[in-house]
């Protein structure tokens, strides 16, 4: 029978300035989360006295984690996927000493996952980092910042070093792409080649972490994670199977500098082709050689591929630019819904790194509505993560080696795309709407009990 690993992790994934609140409270500094109130493609906005935005408050986490904790373990997890808001350890970014009341939250959140037996998986970066480095030093675009980003990691790396042992560098990496404000710290007119030089700041700063990783948190794992943006050709045309070749490569060789250590030959040509020179010492390329002991991806949606421009002028509007799959149904926000295409992913990335794989990010965003029990009926929800862990089950039988799997998010959160509440993911209800109007109050969905009933048996309930 085919089956799980015994050691699998199951578990839920969060992010701290999606559920967390408390936006400035002990000494926290402004993010470059705080000043998108829209959301990752929002435009950013100077933070006056007196105003608020969805995500300082967001669900409470900050203030609610016992609450929740205690409805994960409930659950059964046996690991939570979370950040470090790096504004709590050191408020503008370029501070010599941290701030103790942010590593003292964590502590206690830390502290709080072992009382259940949940092992924690955490995230240094996640989709934001201090605005003061913004400000002050053009975020990523300065190498600077590398010195400043490894300082904040030994710092964690040291304070919870027997509490925390599975690490991630920056959530989804690649994505500084298509956000850069929200990846690298820069504006959104900025060049390709400005892009790229910020993106390579950020690679060597990974691989310091990682080297620093090693050196401080005995038996400590860390890895990278990458948005799983896999593409498939529109057609058979050899010039859209290329087209493919191309788009994947574009996510991938962020996976291939962080498991292999050097640029690939294929992104020196990139850069060649459109005249980037990227400013690249001896020191960072010693430093890249320090390498990932793992991956983590998310996975939501595949998409199509094509040279046909017609068709790519219409596919502008989606949030990667890919051209929607004639097979594949929708969700409410128009993300395709691929199964099989997790089964793809895996093997893709097993084949090409021979690393273990962790999914951390996976999930269904729909508009959900109690009924008049208070309860929310989600069947749609479950019916799309069973058919994604059976795929996943069938990537394991294929000989991929799975370390776990944290769907995203395990209760109601701010979405990061366009800070809606609206927007919804969990297992859990967050009485609380766009308006910011609710009670918090918590409640299980149908979904709870179903994913409980899948851990427990350890996949053995899903339907195939």
């Amino acid at each position: 029978m085919k089956t799980f690993p015994n050691d699998f992790l199951w578990g839920g994934a969060v992010a701290a300035n999606q559920v967390e609140g408390a936006y400035l409270e002990d000494g926290k500094g402004l993010s470059t989360s705080d000043v998108q109130p829209q959301g990752v493609f929002g435009q950013v906005v100077e933070r006056v006295a007196g105003d608020s935005g969805i995500k300082d408050v967001a669900i409470d986490f900050y203030h609610r984690y016992p609450e929740d904790i205690k409805l994960f373990a409930e659950m059964g997890f046996s690991c939570l996927r979370v950040s470090i808001a790096w504004t709590r350890i050191f408020p503008n970014g370029d501070e010599q000493q941290p701030n103790e009341a942010g590593l003292a939250f964590y502590d206690t959140l830390f502290d709080e996952l072992a009382a259940h037996n949940i092992t924690p998986l955490v995230t240094l970066s996640h989709y934001e980092m201090p605005w003061g480095l913004v400000q002050q030093y053009g975020g990523w675009g300065s190498r600077q910042v590398i010195g400043f980003f490894e300082r904040y990691a030994r710092t964690v790396f040291t304070r919870y070093q027997h509490k925390v042992k599975l690490w991630l560098t920056f959530n989804e990496i690649n994505m500084s792409l298509h956000a850069p404000m929200t990846g690298v710290g820069l504006p959104e007119t900025s060049s390709k080649a400005q892009v790229y030089q910020a993106i390579h700041h950020q690679l060597v700063a990974s691989a310091l972490a990682v080297k620093a990783c090693h050196e401080i948190v005995a038996d400590g794992k860390i890895g990278n994670m990458l948005l799983g943006g896999l593409v498939y050709p529109l057609t058979c045309k050899p010039d859209d199977v290329l087209e493919a070749l191309q788009e994947n490569r574009a996510w991938q060789f962020f996976g291939d500098v962080q498991c292999r250590g050097a640029y690939p030959g294929y992104m020196l040509r990139f850069f060649r082709d459109n005249g980037i020179q990227l400013e690249v010492t001896d020191a960072d390329r010693e430093a890249l050689k320090s390498t990932i002991d793992f991956i983590s991806f998310s996975y939501y949606m595949t998409g199509c591929v094509t040279t046909d421009e017609a068709l790519n002028q219409q596919a502008r509007a989606n949030i990667l630019n890919m051209v929607p799959n004639p097979h594949l149904a929708s969700s409410e926000w128009g993300w395709q819904i691929d199964p099989v295409g997790l089964r793809n992913l895996l093997n893709v990335l097993w084949d090409r790194y021979q690393k273990p794989l962790f999914i951390v990010e996976n999930g269904l965003g729909a508009k959900d509505k109690p009924d008049t029990e208070g309860v929310v009926q989600d069947d749609y929800r479950i019916s799309y993560l069973n058919d994604h862990l059976v795929q996943v089950r069938e990537a394991i039988d294929d000989g991929v080696e799975v370390m776990g799997y944290t769907s995203w998010g395990p209760i109601d959160l701010v979405s990061a795309s366009k800070a809606e509440l609206s927007k919804r993911y969990g297992f859990i209800y967050v009485d609380r709407d766009d308006s910011g109007a609710g009670t918090l109050a918590r409640s299980r969905k149908k979904s709870f009990y179903w994913y409980q009933e899948v851990i427990a048996t350890n996949g053995a309930s899903l339907k195939a």
